[in-house]
């Protein structure tokens, strides 16, 4: 099950995150998880939203380089090794990790957002080995 990942693409200065997150405040648009890295000149804002389309629109409209990708929300139990075991189970199979990061959802178990260099293949390993997926409307 895939769920739409928005990435922001913004100049790495003073107030420009800001920018962003006022877009999606003004068109009341909740985020459900980001992560952002950063270099001297730019910085790469992922975010899950609750309506993704939407907020690739605003801010597209409001200048800001957008791109939405289709990625994992997976879960694992809170327990020791259990991500390194999940990641095994994708390197076995010949599936590298693009990215990942987590996401805070309440419940038993962590969630991590993951992007597949194989998506499909991912995501068919990952459900044939009984891992559970969220989806933006689940969350």
């Amino acid at each position: 099950m895939f769920s739409k990942q928005l990435s922001v693409f913004i100049e790495n200065r003073k107030g420009r995150l800001g920018e962003v997150l006022g877009v999606l405040k003004e068109n009341d648009i909740n985020i459900l998880s980001l992560s952002l890295a950063d270099t001297t000149e730019y910085g790469l804002l992922r975010i899950i939203t609750d309506n993704p389309e939407t907020a690739k629109k605003k801010l597209s409209d409001s200048g800001f380089s957008t791109m939405l990708t289709d990625v994992l929300i997976i879960k694992i139990p809170h327990e020791s090794g259990s991500l390194q075991t999940l990641l095994t189970l994708l390197t076995e199979n010949g599936i590298n990790i693009e990215y990942m990061y987590g996401l805070s959802v309440n419940g038993e178990k962590a969630s991590v957002v993951l992007k597949a260099e194989d998506a499909l293949k991912a995501e068919r390993i990952l459900t044939e080995n009984g891992v559970e997926f969220l989806s933006t409307d689940n969350i």
